[in-house]
């Protein structure tokens, strides 16, 4: 069944739900017993059908780009959904990591004997079936597939529907691998539908479904949160901040104010608001905002940096709580490192913060007192990535506080049991 296909009646479709997550289910309990090799092997074959079929995937993502120019979506849109032949090959080159990374299930993470004589072990198992609900962007698909399958879960995916159709080739290649080595292929399936009523259903499947995986924006995140039976990872906005300490290295500062907006403008660790301590407003405020600027990013600033440079647009209350994902900048004074730190606990999203800095004292404080996944020193926020931490690749960035925090790897993607070995103890 195709993924763009629609089911004509809510009847049909909860049945052809139920149908996919029994098939989930089932092959979720051969693969967790799957030897580490299998699932490498399933991995790398994986990666090889993607690097035979880039001319497939390519013609899949025209079609769904094609059609999204049409819609009139935002250019930072259309840029996390394209693919090209660089692109692909980057999804190739991540299977591959993911495929040489440690097997985490039955990693034994903590042993020890207890007073009574009993031998412990605390071992790292598959969580079961996951259900992963993302937006736009069709190499999730290929990361969140492989991720699963190295820690022994099956996943059932639905990617947005602007994506339906690159994703699908990808997930073909997948399936590719997980025959090659001897898996079933439903293993790794998506929704059958690109119907909204299909995510509507996935999300009281417990029965089926052991943990939901949302990655999108406010909108998706808070109808999974609201409608979910299901325990969910969250995976909110990147509403993330960069703060220059008056103590920062304007070189250092410069260039990663500049890399942290304008690499890529369309991530969620792109940097949203930056902040700028006040004390360093004559020396490091107008390079930095005249950086930004030429290099086409607008820049919208309290009174402080409108001052410094007439290209800059007035901020309102509502700037300092958007996610852009556009080439848009908010900029703000704040008094020293107790203020960057109040305006980020006040308005961030608990994603990724970072502070410019030689000053090691600030930068203890900030690291110390910002509650965020992801805290850097000295260091661009697009850094916030699995791939970039050597986990190979990521389902997303978790700002929840259970379970999972930060890049969510393979190893996140596990639970734990206790394993006793006894002498023969009986409990007086």
């Amino acid at each position: 069944m195709s993924v763009v296909e629609t089911l004509d009646t809510t009847a049909t479709l909860a049945a052809a739900m139920a149908d996919l997550g029994r098939a989930a289910r089932t092959a979720g309990q051969t693969l967790a017993l799957a030897p580490a090799a299998t699932k490498a092997d399933a991995i790398r074959a994986a990666a090889a059908a993607i690097r035979a079929r880039t001319g497939e995937i390519e013609a899949a993502n025209r079609r769904d780009v094609a059609a999204a120019r049409q819609r009139g979506t935002k250019p930072a849109f259309i840029d996390r959904l394209r693919l090209d032949s660089t692109r692909i090959e980057a999804i190739a080159q991540s299977l591959d990591a993911i495929a040489a990374l440690p097997d985490p299930v039955g990693e034994v993470t903590k042993a020890w004997t207890a007073d009574n004589g009993l031998n412990i072990e605390r071992v790292r198992v598959p969580i079961g079936v996951i259900g992963i609900i993302y937006e736009s962007r069709p190499n999730v698909t290929a990361d969140a597939g492989a991720l699963c399958l190295k820690a022994g879960n099956a996943a059932i995916l639905r990617g947005g529907s602007e994506s339906a159709l690159s994703s699908a080739a990808i997930l073909a290649c997948l399936q590719t691998g997980l025959a090659q080595a001897g898996l079933p292929a439903t293993c790794l399936q998506a929704l059958p539908t690109t119907d909204r009523a299909a995510v509507g259903i996935m999300l009281t499947m417990a029965e089926h479904i052991d943990v939901i995986v949302p990655r999108g924006g406010k909108t998706l995140i808070a109808r999974v949160q609201q409608e979910s039976r299901i325990p969910v990872f969250a995976h909110l906005e990147g509403l993330c901040h960069t703060y220059i300490d008056a103590a920062a290295d304007l070189t250092m500062a410069r260039a990663i104010a500049v890399n942290a907006k304008m690499r890529r403008t369309g991530i969620c660790g792109a940097t949203e608001t930056l902040l700028v301590d006040r004390q360093a407003a004559a020396s490091h405020l107008r390079p930095i905002v005249g950086d930004l600027l030429d290099a086409g990013c607008e820049v919208r600033g309290d009174e402080a940096t409108q001052a410094v440079d007439a290209r800059v647009v007035p901020a309102t209350a509502g700037d300092w709580d958007t996610e852009y994902l556009d080439p848009i900048i908010s900029v703000k004074l704040v008094d020293g490192v107790d203020g960057a730190i109040a305006h980020i606990n006040r308005h961030g999203s608990n994603h990724t913060d970072a502070i410019v800095t030689a000053d090691e004292a600030a930068a203890a404080r900030f690291l110390n007192r910002v509650d965020s996944a992801i805290l850097l020193h000295n260091a661009s926020t697009q850094y916030a990535d699995g791939g970039e931490f050597g986990m190979g690749a990521e389902i997303g960035i978790a700002t929840g506080r259970l379970h999972a925090r930060g890049p969510v790897g393979a190893a996140e993607l596990t639970t734990y049991k206790y394993v006793v070995r006894g002498h023969g103890e009986i409990r007086p």
